[in-house]
């Protein structure tokens, strides 16, 4: 299986310039004392990610690798051995083809481990080298929930589950196996710094994903007998009616989280019916995240500035604009937190409400019985505020009332679905608000977006491809840097190279000359020109700044502005907007 002139693994780091002789000899001396593999001490001490470990042992020991971060496991293939064994040897059957089973391990030259597998499972052992991270990660995944279930499958009857009264189900949902699963799902996603639960009823079963730093990522596949029990658990929790199946419903959940259970994290439970059964989606709403310090949000030190001088206004209006999940909720939350002092009255309009903020009068939105933005706004302005948050602008009216309490003496902060800043000003007028009331309310607009962050442990500079250095120049018009910060992949990551979001901003402040070109009827480029010319720090600008300083990706910046992103199957990228030094916008090709 290995050659009997197989390299030294010290040699392999010296040659690539990964250790010194001197670094070299110290770990070994460490290694002779401590008796631990020499790879263990180098992920220890920081000096190799377990990722370029894995390469480095696979050129060595000429056994292939396995990334099982990446890969979609069978369950019934992943718990074919017994947990104590999985554990005690670090390994994880990952696939199984005819006779053959593939057995990612950390140790691959652990011979009694290949052995004792292939006397349990009764087929031939296949060694796969992978991190011991991703080892524990599979084991917690798979064999959690599979023991959870195991210990309520004698209990579970044959007949059909749609079929069941709702006092049985209720009955059944609420027995500690289900209530088990629910819960470790629920503290799994809140521990990980997952922001939504998916769980998505297939053809095949129930698909459960977690969103993390805005990505989806799957788990475990739960067995399809068990969908509608997770599922009504869920319900039954968030208040809702579990005999009802045919029409969407939406429900909370407060529960308390931490290894003291003194952490209180909110759930918000929204189910929408398919084909295949109820979709639910769980927000996790943790306010130790959604309401961060002002100066936590990752402003710049202009734009922080600029932004605490607009908030020193007693009135006006100050909007936070783009797309769906780009944390304008979490912006405003930040905002009325600095904001919120005993001496002023701050009442909220918000569909739906995120959080409940101390001191602060929230007002939840309800079509149902007619109170919407508008109307609550309406009332709200006869209750002696000082402050107003209206959760998104929608309509003509709910602006036309916004503008007018920002121009009766309130400070009104709101958000739209715009991609600049400047755009903003141009949607407004769209709607129908003249232009004389916005230049007489608006004060200040803030355009974000949210990028992945490098994971601290294994990011690391690396020089940049042809490709890149191409778009590098395109993107920004100056020549790319020798290196850029790239993560590598580590157990403190999930393999991603990413841990944790921060947001990149271009903040438009309304004067005199902008307010000259409003009421000429600029257009949303006219308008971004003059506010660059004026020294306004654009998005692209906002994410190269953060891709020099090593906090994240050129792919990330890429993604997070541009419409277009990096095809990896071709390297290639599509055209893209880009904007010049002058604020003017160009296609790059």
């Amino acid at each position: 299986m290995v050659g009997p002139k197989r390299r030294k693994l010290g040699e392999m780091l010296l040659e690539a310039g990964l250790l010194t002789p001197e670094q070299l000899e110290a770990l070994l001396a460490e290694q002779k004392i401590s008796r631990r593999r020499l790879g263990q001490i180098l992920v220890e001490k920081g000096l190799l990610s377990e990722t370029q470990l894995v390469s480095l042992l696979e050129e060595q020991l000429q056994i292939p690798q396995v990334n099982l971060y990446s890969r979609t496991i069978d369950p019934e293939v992943a718990t074919s051995i017994p947990r104590n064994m999985a554990e005690r040897y670090r390994v994880v059957p990952f696939e199984k083809e005819a006779r053959v089973l593939r057995l990612a391990m950390a140790d691959p030259l652990n011979l009694a481990a290949l052995d004792d597998v292939a006397a349990y499972t009764g087929m031939e052992v296949e060694p796969f080298i992978t991190a011991p991270s991703a080892i524990t990660h599979v084991i917690n995944q798979y064999y959690g929930l599979k023991e959870s279930l195991e210990s309520s499958a004698a209990e579970r009857q044959e007949r059909s589950r749609e079929a069941e009264r709702p006092q049985q189900l209720k009955a059944r949902v609420e027995e500690a196996p289900i209530v088990k699963v629910v819960d470790a799902l629920i503290e799994r996603a809140a521990g990980e710094g997952a922001s939504d639960i998916h769980l998505e009823p297939t053809g095949e079963g129930l698909r459960i994903r977690l969103r993390i730093d805005g990505m989806l990522h799957d788990l475990m596949a739960p067995p399809k007998d068990t969908q509608q029990l997770i599922i009504s658990r869920i319900k039954i929790m968030a208040d809702m009616d579990i005999a009802e199946r045919r029409r969407p419903q939406d429900g909370n959940i407060t529960l308390k989280s931490g290894p003291a259970g003194n952490k209180e994290i909110n759930l918000r439970v929204s189910t929408m019916p398919t084909i295949h059964g109820e979709k639910v989606v769980i927000r996790i709403l943790d306010k130790t995240r959604i309401v961060l310090p002002l100066s936590k949000l990752g402003f710049s030190d202009q734009n922080y500035r600029l932004l605490r001088r607009l908030l020193m206004n007693p009135s006006g209006m100050i909007l936070v604009t783009g797309p769906t999940g780009c944390g304008k909720t979490t912006t405003l939350y930040s905002i009325l937190h600095y904001l919120n002092r005993p001496e002023d009255n701050i009442i909220t309009v918000e569909d739906p409400v995120e959080y409940r903020l101390d001191g602060i009068n929230q007002v939840q939105v309800n079509p149902r019985i007619n109170l919407t933005f508008a109307s609550a706004l309406r009332s709200i302005l006869r209750q002696d505020p000082n402050i107003i948050m209206v959760g998104e602008i929608r309509d003509l009216e709910t602006a036309r009332i916004a503008t007018q309490a920002a121009l009766t003496g309130h400070l009104v902060l709101s958000t739209l679905h715009t991609n600049s800043a400047a755009s903003a000003i141009t949607r407004l007028m769209d709607m129908g608000v003249e232009r004389y009331f916005i230049t007489a309310a608006l004060v200040g607009v803030v355009a974000q977006r949210l990028i992945r962050k490098l994971c601290p442990h294994c990011s690391m500079p690396q020089p940049l491809s042809p490709e890149e250095q191409l778009l590098y120049r395109h993107l920004f018009a100056v020549d790319p840097p020798e290196a850029l910060f790239r993560g590598t992949g580590c157990k403190y990551c999930n393999q991603s190279g990413y841990r944790g979001r921060t947001s990149i901003q271009e903040l438009m402040v309304l004067n005199r000359e902008m307010h000259s070109l409003i009421l000429a009827g600029a257009t949303a480029q006219q308008l971004q020109e003059k506010a660059v010319a004026q020294g306004m720090i654009t998005l692209v600008q906002s994410g190269r700044h953060f891709l020099e300083k090593g906090v994240t990706t050129l792919e990330e910046v890429v993604r997070a502005v541009f419409s277009s992103v990096f095809d990896s199957e071709t390297a290639s990228y599509a055209p893209v907007p880009c904007l010049e030094a002058n604020g003017r916008e160009r296609q790059v090709d």
